[in-house]
């Protein structure tokens, strides 16, 4: 493409006229003066093929921009989904202790910090761990909340960094709740997956096991808080890790699928199961281990031996929840959709590192609803900031011959129970009596 200033230069053959000779008989334009012809060999352009190619060079400049904005868009696409997509090893400290006193902490106020209910807080890099109550105060002006101290697990409790602990509970179903349980290993494809098993109160004894599945990014104690009433109801409960968690082993490429493969370690513990004298087992999954669960039960081989699935702010449709995520990113439409497109593109083995493309239709069961086969509880909050209810609510509205959706206000994502220990355990202790 020429230079600016180089078309000039070829215009510029066309030389300046000179004074009329009268001798001259050329042709001349008004003015009289003639026009010197080109020297041998030099071509003339018209004005009109002048900007003819000024056009093209104008449609060359935006066609290179297209593509430099295109590959923006594209590479910022490709990084969201990496990010969907890989664990996280390691959070920092998020929460600032300001002051402790009789039975009370002051934090520096967080959208965490503030929110209503009963949740945990680790000490000194996770070494030591609090339990926290209801907020006693909160002082908007000096951006400061008091909450009650229910107990000091490990450690101390002092002003300096803590981190917060959605799940109230840390540590073992021993440490944290004083329940008998075992360390025991489910082998599954790539390899050994340590759980925890806990025996039912004594007394109803049931030979149906629920097995307790954490959501993206948490832990086994995620599901610290289940146990206590799936114990007094009479079920074996088997916590189990999956593929790519802290200290498991990962999967070939390391990175999350969202579903689209870690149903087959929810099998692995199924088998497990039914090994060890289950008849049969109720699936219980929070955030993506919802999206996990049913996974497993409209692919496994052993889906004939799930009675039924309780779910806590679980993923319905990743599509859905991806393009929330996008826009609480504040990143435009465009690049919330192309990311989509990514996850599941031939290529996105070498765009974000998944092992397969993944099937974003496979995991949307709201357009799946008539292919659900078996009794579904859901617990979702209205106010989940990080996925939505509503995918719930259609799925629920879609199939309310299986489905019995338990709405709840004012607790974050998967915190549910935090709002409201009782009422939690009520709706999972009337939904699993009645099967």
């Amino acid at each position: 493409m020429a230079e600016p200033g180089r078309a000039g230069q070829n215009q510029g053959h066309v030389l300046a006229p000179r004074d009329a000779d009268p001798a001259d008989d050329r042709p001349r334009p008004p003015g009289g003066r003639a026009v010197r012809p080109p020297p041998p060999g030099c071509r003339t352009v018209s004005a009109g093929a002048g900007a003819r190619r000024a056009a093209v060079r104008g449609a060359v400049g935006a066609a290179v921009t297209a593509v430099a904005v295109g590959g923006v868009v594209s590479a910022a696409a490709a990084y969201f989904a990496r990010q969907v997509v890989s664990p996280r090893e390691g959070r920092p400290d998020d929460v600032e202790v300001i002051g402790v006193g009789a039975g009370t902490v002051t934090l520096r106020a967080t959208p965490e910090t503030v929110a209503p209910g009963r949740y945990g807080l680790w000490l000194d890099s996770g070494d030591g761990h609090a339990r926290l109550g209801p907020v006693i105060d909160h002082d908007e002006q000096a951006r400061t909340v008091t909450r009650r101290v229910l107990g000091v697990d490990r450690g101390r409790l002092r002003e300096g960094a803590a981190r917060w602990n959605q799940y109230f509970y840390a540590g073992t179903p021993g440490t944290a709740l004083g329940l008998p349980f075992t360390e025991i290993t489910v082998t599954s494809e790539v390899g050994p997956l340590p759980s925890w098993l806990v025996p039912p109160a004594e007394g109803d004894v049931r030979g149906t096991w629920a097995v307790l599945v954490h959501g993206r990014g948490a832990t086994r104690e995620e599901c610290l808080r289940a146990l206590p009433v799936l114990r007094r109801l009479g079920f074996t409960s088997l916590v189990m890790s999956y593929r790519n968690d802290p200290g498991v082993p990962r999967s070939r490429a390391g990175r999350y699928h969202l579903g689209d493969a870690e149903w087959m370690d929810v099998e692995a513990a199924i088998l497990h199961a039914v090994d060890a004298g289950a008849t049969d087992v109720v699936l219980v999954g929070w955030s993506m281990g919802g999206a996990i669960t049913l996974q497993t039960i409209s692919r496994s081989w052993l889906a004939d031996r799930v009675r039924a699935v309780v779910l806590d702010a679980p993923v319905i449709d990743w599509r859905h929840v991806l393009d929330h995520q996008a826009r609480l990113n504040r990143l435009p439409p465009t690049v919330g959709r192309l990311s989509q497109a990514v996850l599941e593109h031939p290529h996105a083995r070498r765009l974000v590192g998944v092992e397969t493309p993944l099937s974003l239709a496979r995991l949307d069961w709201v357009t799946r609803a008539s292919e659900l086969k078996l009794p579904l509880l859901l617990i979702h909050s209205d106010d989940d900031e990080f996925v939505p209810s509503a995918p719930s609510r259609r799925l629920a509205q879609a199939r309310p011959d299986l489905v019995t959706f338990v709405p709840v206000k004012g607790a974050r994502h998967t915190q549910e129970w935090n709002v409201d220990p009782e009422g939690w355990d009520t709706a999972v202790a009337r939904f699993l009596l009645t099967l």
